[in-house]
C-alpha cells in the first residue's frame, strides 16, 4: 500500500471527493457530502457494498434523538458519553467521546428526516453498559437492512459508487495533501483518479492475519467474524504518511458465535437471564460485563467453546432477532425437557449442570451477587431448556488513525493533513486500548458520526468554505 509522489501521476479523471469504502461510514459520508453540494465518487473493493456493516446487528447508539422522544425515552449526550468513558475505564479520549455523542442525535435525525431510514429505538432490553435505551435500528434490526437502505439512498441520489475497485496506492503532494488514488479491477487493469479531498472509510485490519498477529497477538488464532476486506489499508497508508495512530490493540470481540455454524447469537439472551457454561458445566465469568471481553474468556475455556443456556421465555424473546432465527433454522439451537436431557444433548456432566442451574436459580430468588459480581434479577430458568454451542470471535478492530472533531486525519505531531479525512474503523475508535472497552454500538457510532462529519467537511473544503 505505497504512498507515491503526485508528480508520478497522470490521472485518468478527477473528481472533487473520493471516498474509499462503501460500508456505513463511506455511504454516510457520501450522502453528507452530496447533501452539502459536493460531488463524490465512492470506491468499493467488493462487487456489492456490504463491509462490516452487513455483518453487524445494524444498531447505532445515539442520545437525544427525535426517535427516543417519540417513544418517551429520556437520554442525553452527556449520559451516553459517561457510559462510553466508564466502559473503557477512562482510557479513551473524553473530548472525542463527548463530540461524537453530541453528534449522534444530529446524524440519526438527519438520516431519518432527510433520507427516510426509519431508524427506531430498541426499548425491550438494555445492552451491556448502556444506562438508557438508545440503540437505533431499521425495522428488521439487521446490518444487511441498514447497508441496503444506505445503498438505496445513494443510488436514488445518483452518487457514483464504483464496485470491484480496490484502492492500492495514494498519491501525495509535497505539502502532504493527497492528490489522488490508484485502484485495481478484477481483470488486473488499473485506473487512477485525482481529487481535492479524500475520505478513508475502509475499516480496520481484522481480515489481515499478519497485522492481527502483530497488534492483537491474543486473538491471532481466533475465528474472524468480520469482513474479509478489512485489510488495514488505512494503517499501512498512515504509517507511510507519518500519521498519528492510537489504540491499535483495541478490538471488538464477541463471545457468542454459534459453532460450527458461524452465526451470531444475540447477547440479549445473557442480558435477560441466560448463562454461559464451559465443558465442565461451570460458569466462568460475569456474562453482564459485555460480549466483547467475553470472546477471550470463551476462547480460554477447554476446546475454546461454551454453551449458552436459557429457557422457553428467553427462546420466545429471541424470536425478535433475525440472527437467532437463522441459527434456529440452521439447527444450532437445542431443546431439552429436563436438566438431565440438556446435559446429555450437550455432552455436559449432569451433576455439575444441575448444581450450576440450581445456584443460578437461588441467586435469582435471593437477588444476591455471585462470585463474578453478577446479580440475577430476572426469572428463574425453568424447563424446557435451550442451549447453543458457541465460540469466541474477533469482529473488528478499534484502533486507527488519529482524527480531530472534524474527522481530519492528524499527523504524528497533531497537525491535520490538508485534505485527508477518516471515520469508522479506519479512525481511532472510542473503546480505548483493550477488548473490554468496547460498548455495544461503538463501531457503528464512529462510522455514522465521523462519516457524517467527514462528508460535510470535505464538501466545505472543495467549495473553499473550509475554515483552517
Amino acid at each position: 500500500m505505497p504512498i507515491l509522489p503526485a508528480t508520478e501521476a497522470n490521472f485518468d479523471a478527477e473528481v472533487p471527493i473520493i471516498v474509499i469504502g462503501a460500508g456505513a461510514c463511506g455511504l454516510v459520508a457520501a450522502l453528507a457530502a452530496t447533501s452539502d453540494g459536493g460531488e463524490v465518487v465512492v470506491l468499493e473493493r467488493d462487487p456489492v457494498p456490504q463491509g462490516s456493516t452487513a455483518l453487524s446487528s445494524g444498531l447505532i447508539p445515539a442520545a437525544g434523538t427525535k426517535a427516543q422522544e417519540a417513544q418517551g425515552l429520556i437520554d442525553s449526550a452527556d449520559q451516553m458519553a459517561a457510559d462510553i468513558i466508564n466502559k473503557a475505564h477512562r482510557e479513551n479520549d473524553p473530548a472525542m467521546v463527548a463530540a461524537l455523542c453530541h453528534q449522534s442525535a444530529v446524524s440519526i435525525d438527519w438520516l431519518n428526516d432527510a433520507h427516510g431510514l426509519n431508524l427506531s429505538v430498541i426499548d425491550s432490553f438494555l445492552y451491556p453498559g448502556h444506562s438508557a435505551y438508545r440503540m437505533h435500528g431499521t425495522p428488521s434490526k439487521t446490518g444487511q437492512e441498514l447497508i441496503g437502505a444506505l445503498s438505496s439512498r445513494a443510488e436514488a441520489l445518483e452518487i457514483s459508487v464504483i464496485t470491484d475497485a480496490q484502492v492500492t496506492d495514494l498519491f501525495a503532494g509535497p505539502g502532504s495533501e493527497i492528490k489522488g488514488v490508484r485502484f485495481h479491477r478484477p481483470d488486473n487493469s488499473e485506473e487512477t483518479l485525482g481529487c481535492k479531498a479524500i475520505i478513508l472509510a475502509c475499516n480496520g485490519y481484522g481480515g489481515n492475519p499478519e497485522m492481527v498477529a502483530e497488534l492483537i497477538p491474543d486473538m491471532k488464532d481466533a475465528l474472524y467474524f468480520g469482513h474479509a476486506g478489512n485489510q488495514g489499508e488505512a494503517i499501512a497508508w498512515g504509517r507511510e504518511l507519518g500519521a498519528g495512530m492510537t489504540d491499535l490493540g483495541g478490538y471488538q470481540g464477541h463471545g457468542s458465535v454459534a459453532h460450527p455454524h458461524g452465526i451470531l447469537v444475540s447477547w440479549a439472551l445473557m442480558m435477560e437471564g441466560g448463562i454461559q457454561v464451559n465443558r465442565d458445566a461451570l460458569r466462568f465469568s460475569n456474562e453482564h460485563d459485555g460480549y466483547s471481553e467475553q470472546a477471550r474468556r470463551v476462547l480460554i475455556q477447554p476446546g475454546g467453546i461454551a454453551w449458552n443456556i436459557y429457557d422457553q421465555r428467553l427462546h420466545e424473546f429471541a424470536q425478535n432477532f433475525d440472527d437467532y432465527k437463522q441459527a434456529e433454522a440452521a439447527g444450532a439451537i437445542r431443546k431439552a425437557s429436563s436438566v438431565g436431557d440438556l446435559a446429555e444433548i450437550c455432552g455436559l456432566p449432569g451433576d455439575a449442570l444441575e448444581e450450576t442451574l440450581g445456584d443460578v436459580n437461588t441467586l435469582s430468588l435471593t437477588g444476591d451477587q455471585d462470585k463474578f459480581g453478577r446479580t440475577f434479577a430476572k426469572n428463574c430458568l425453568a424447563a424446557p431448556y435451550y442451549a447453543v454451542k458457541v465460540t469466541g470471535a474477533l469482529f473488528h478492530t478499534q484502533g486507527g488513525l488519529n482524527v480531530d472533531e472534524r474527522a481530519r486525519v492528524l499527523k504524528s505531531d497533531g497537525i491535520p493533513f490538508p485534505n485527508l479525512f477518516a471515520g469508522g474503523g479506519a479512525a481511532r475508535g472510542l473503546s480505548g486500548p483493550s477488548d473490554w472497552g468496547y460498548l455495544s454500538g461503538n463501531g457503528l457510532l464512529t462510522a455514522v458520526t465521523l462519516g457524517h462529519i467527514a462528508g460535510s467537511q470535505a464538501a466545505s473544503l472543495v467549495k473553499n468554505e473550509f475554515l483552517p
